[in-house]
C-alpha cells in the first residue's frame, strides 16, 4: 500500500512519524512534495472555475501524489464546515476522470473527529494495536507542538534580527531535525535548543516592532505557499507577527475539548457576539472574534486572509468595518490571479499606515 495526502504546512511531519512507527512491510508513505506553481496548475486545470484556492492546491498536491504512485489517498470532509465537505467527492471523481485508481479513504473533522482519524489510523495500518496507534498519534502532534512553539518564537525574531533571513534558516532546519527525531525526549531537547538559538540571533535592541495579527481561513493561513510566504514578508518590514491558528491548537481543542464540551474558541466567541452570535461555516466567527481580541491587546494591525469566494470569510470581512475596535485590517483574497509583487506592494502600504498611526498614538488601545 502507498498512501498519498495532500499538503499542508508541516502535517506531513506529523504523518511521517505515524508511518515510521506503524508501517508494515510494502507500506510506503508517500509525501507530495511542496507546493509549487506546478501544483497549482494542476490543481486550476482540473478544478471548476469557482472553486477555492485550498480545493485546487490540494486536487493538484493529490495529482502529484499519485503521479509518485500513490494508491490509496487520505483526504478531510466533513459536514457544516464551508466546502470542505465537498472536496473529497469532487477530488476523487476527478481523479477517476484522469484514470488515477487511487482509493479514496476519508476522514471525518466535523463529528467522529479524534475516533474517526484512530480508526483510519487502524485501517491503513493493518489493525496494528490501539496502544500502538495512539502512541504514535501522541508523538506525532508532539512534533507538530514543538514546531509551533519554535515558530512562535520565529515570528518575534524576523521582526528585529539585524540579518534578514536567519531565523527563517534556523526554522528551516528545527524542521529538519525534528523530523528525523525518534523518540518525544529527542523532540523537547530540540526544541529547548532550537529556541536558545533563535534567542541568540543578534537583534537591533533599539527596534520597537509594529505588531500584526493574521486571522483567516485555516488553509491559507498556515500553507506558506496559499499566502505567499506572507509572514516571512511581514518580518523583513519589520513587522512581528502573532498568529493563534495553529494545527496543534486545532488539534488540541477541536479533537479533545470538544468531547469534554468545551468550546474551543469560547473566549473568542463570545468576543464576537456583539457582531456575529452564531457560527457561519469555516473560520468566519473566528476571524470576526480574532480582531476584536488583537485590537484589545494593544496590536497595530490585523491581516485576514481569505481565498477568493470563500464564503465564511466574505461574511467577515464585511463585518469587520462595522466594529467599534479601531484598528486597521488589510483583507489579502488568495486565489491564482494574485501576484506576489501586487502583494507585496500592499504590505508595503499597510505598513506605512499603520507606521504612521503608531507615531500619532492611533493604534489599538488596551483595554
Amino acid at each position: 500500500m502507498r498512501i498519498g495526502f495532500p499538503h499542508f504546512g508541516n502535517v506531513y511531519i506529523a504523518l511521517k512519524a505515524v508511518a515510521r512507527r506503524l508501517e508494515s512491510p510494502g507500506d510506503v508513505l508517500i509525501t507530495p512534495p511542496p507546493m509549487t506553481q506546478h501544483t497549482l496548475d494542476l490543481g486550476v486545470k482540473y478544478s471548476p472555475a469557482e472553486a477555492c484556492l485550498p480545493y485546487k492546491l490540494t486536487l493538484g498536491s493529490l495529482i502529484e501524489a499519485c503521479e509518485l504512485g500513490a494508491d490509496v489517498l487520505i483526504q478531510a470532509r466533513g459536514t457544516g464546515i464551508c466546502r470542505l465537505g465537498y472536496y473529497a467527492k469532487g477530488q476523487e471523481q476527478m481523479l477517476r476522470d484522469l484514470n488515477y485508481a487511487a482509493h479514496f479513504l476519508t476522514v471525518d473533522i466535523s463529528h467522529h473527529k479524534f475516533i474517526g482519524i484512530m480508526r483510519l489510523m487502524r485501517d491503513v495500518t493493518h489493525n496494528r494495536t490501539w496502544h500502538e496507534i495512539i502512541s504514535s498519534f501522541f508523538f506525532a502532534i508532539g512534533k507538530l507542538s514543538a514546531l509551533d512553539r519554535i515558530e512562535k518564537v520565529v515570528h518575534k525574531i524576523r521582526a528585529v534580527e539585524l540579518e534578514k533571513g536567519t531565523a527563517s534558516r534556523i526554522y528551516r532546519k528545527a524542521i529538519t531535525s525534528i523530523d528525523e527525531a525518534t523518540k518525544s525526549k529527542e523532540v523537547k531537547e530540540l526544541t529547548k535548543e532550537y529556541i536558545e538559538k533563535l534567542n541568540r540571533v543578534p537583534k537591533d535592541i533599539t527596534a520597537e516592532p509594529l505588531k500584526v495579527g493574521i486571522v483567516g481561513e485555516i488553509y491559507v493561513v498556515i500553507e506558506p505557499f496559499a499566502n505567499m510566504d506572507i509572514e516571512i514578508e511581514l518580518g523583513k518590514l519589520g513587522i512581528e507577527v502573532e498568529r493563534t491558528l495553529t494545527i496543534s491548537r486545532w488539534v488540541k481543542y477541536s479533537l479533545f475539548l470538544n468531547y469534554l464540551g468545551l468550546d474551543e474558541w469560547r473566549k473568542v466567541h463570545k468576543l464576537a457576539h456583539a457582531y456575529l452570535d452564531h457560527d457561519i461555516g469555516g473560520d468566519g466567527w473566528e476571524s470576526v472574534g480574532e480582531k476584536v481580541l488583537y485590537a484589545r491587546n494593544g496590536f497595530d494591525g490585523i491581516i485576514h486572509l481569505a481565498p477568493f469566494t470563500c464564503m465564511p470569510e466574505i461574511v467577515a470581512e464585511n463585518i469587520m468595518p462595522s466594529t467599534k475596535e479601531d484598528i486597521p485590517v488589510l483583507a489579502v483574497t488568495c486565489d491564482e490571479q494574485q501576484s506576489k509583487q501586487g502583494m507585496l506592494t500592499r504590505l508595503e502600504a499597510f505598513t506605512d499606515l499603520i507606521g504612521f498611526r503608531r507615531r500619532r498614538g492611533e493604534h489599538g488601545r488596551r483595554v
